[in-house]
């Protein structure tokens, strides 16, 4: 089986922009490391599926109970220290007692700045928060509306355990079908529908590994595009949360990782002699967005991927806005085994985040992807990510600068149901990755319209 090669030189930009960029010199900290021996990107099309959220069969052995004594310094030097790092000082509020992730990182999502974080760059199996580095590589290759009518081989190897949206054979779905099952039920059907699309799953994954390798998220090496776990997979909470910060400048990954509730293709029957689509209703199975027993909808929640395997156990990364201030947390692998924990863990650091966040001094930061330079925006330029209209090529010129953003109504799907009576508002100018060089930064990115609201 051919290792899967990374080049690194598909690049996320498209056409030119009026944009000046800044460029921020990076200090010899920094520098992407040679990646560790053993890292293996090969694809395995026989152990291509993610869990439900329930868990699933494993596949591989579980990772050692204490990080590595070398870790990565991307980033930063503090970002390659075991344990929590954290710059306390005067009207810093303290950290989160009961912490028991084995990887946790508190990010601002704008300036890019690391507020905490906990063993960083664990090489951890990711279970199906990998699904947010599918739909950044993905998403962008084909349009929302077009159609797709699923063949018995779309759906092979997906493995034991695998959450699924219920996709069936012989049905026609369009890509934004697709997508809410990959978001909202985590469905490896999906997954593996829309990796057949282009071009199957080994494809995919070369593609996924190439762009990780773009986005100097060095940690990961897919070997399934959906996060099953699978020997050699791995990530980490420094990784998920680049894949994240990545994918949220593209309009449609924000509104699929936003949607609570959707209506989905149900199978055709026959009923008087006509054929009759059916549909049923999904939910979104991230709880600080839909809730659950034991927990509440998260102020300001907007997204992003949630996970649970075996082997990982639960992961999340999350996205939310408070303020006028966007942070992102992920959370990897809590140690207490109580229900919905990574969720309650997750809400902890978002609340210590949003209380320290221009107080705190960070500890590192978010690196933008290769060939970029992380700038602040001109007053006024806008672009809108949209995925789509670029056939099966790369990102679609729609991010260019200067380019209209149809607004995103609500937090429901197309035929859906309120449910939590959140709504998405608009609030100024999208600003994505415009072409000339620049990876945006500012106070308005990358959620200007996810700004949520109860009814």
């Amino acid at each position: 089986m051919p290792a899967s090669h990374r080049t690194g030189r598909r690049s996320l930009l498209v056409a030119s922009a009026t944009l000046v960029s800044l460029a921020l010199t990076a200090p010899a900290s920094l520098a992407a490391p040679v990646p560790s021996p053993g890292k293996s990107g090969s694809p395995s099309p026989k152990k291509s599926a993610s869990p439900s959220p329930e868990g699933s069969a494993s596949s591989s052995a579980s990772p050692s109970v204490t990080p590595p004594a070398n870790m990565s310094a991307v980033g930063g030097a503090r970002l390659a220290q075991a344990g929590p790092q954290v710059n306390l000082a005067t009207g810093v509020p303290v950290l989160p007692k009961d912490l028991t992730a084995r990887s946790w990182i508190v990010s601002d999502a704008e300036s890019g700045q690391v507020l905490a974080a906990h063993n960083a760059h664990w090489r951890l199996p990711p279970a199906s928060t990998l699904k947010m580095l599918f739909a950044d590589t993905v998403l962008p290759k084909f349009p929302r509306t077009e159609k797709h009518k699923v063949r018995p081989t779309d759906l092979a190897g997906i493995g034991a355990g695998s959450s699924m949206v219920g996709i069936k054979e012989g049905e026609t779905y369009t890509v934004h079908d697709l997508w809410l099952g990959v978001f909202l039920r985590s469905g490896n059907d999906a997954v593996h529908v829309l990796s057949a699309m282009n071009g199957g799953v080994d494809n995919t994954v070369r593609d996924m590994n190439e762009h990780a390798e773009q986005l100097q998220a060095l940690d990961t090496d897919v070997v399934s595009p959906d996060g099953y776990d699978a020997p050699g997979q791995v990530s980490s909470a420094y990784d998920l949360t680049l894949f994240a910060r990545s994918g949220l400048q593209k309009k449609d990954f924000r509104e699929y990782c936003s949607t609570v509730t959707a209506k989905f293709p149900g199978e055709t029957t026959k009923k008087k002699g006509k054929s009759v689509r059916g549909s049923f209703e999904i939910q979104n199975t991230n709880r600080l967005l839909s809730g659950d027993s034991d927990i509440s909808v998260y102020q300001g929640i907007a997204g992003v991927k949630n996970g649970n395997t075996t082997n990982a156990g639960a992961t999340f990364t999350g996205v939310a806005e408070r303020n006028g201030k966007v942070l992102l947390v992920t959370v990897m692998n809590p140690e207490k085994n109580e229900h919905n924990e990574v969720y309650k863990e997750t809400a902890k650091l978002f609340d210590w985040g949003f209380r320290a966040v221009g107080k705190v001094q960070p500890v590192g930061e978010l690196v933008p992807p290769k060939g970029t330079a992380q700038a602040s925006a001109q007053p006024g330029a806008n672009a809108s990510g949209e995925a789509g209209g670029a056939g099966s090529g790369g990102p679609s010129a729609a991010g260019a600068a200067g380019e209209s953003t149809k607004p995103v109504v609500s937090a429901t799907s197309e035929g859906g149901s309120g449910g939590m009576g959140i709504a998405l508002a608009i609030t100024g100018g999208l600003l994505a990755l415009l072409a000339a060089g620049a990876y945006l930064v500012n106070r308005r990115w990358p959620l200007p319209d996810l700004v949520r609201r109860r009814r």
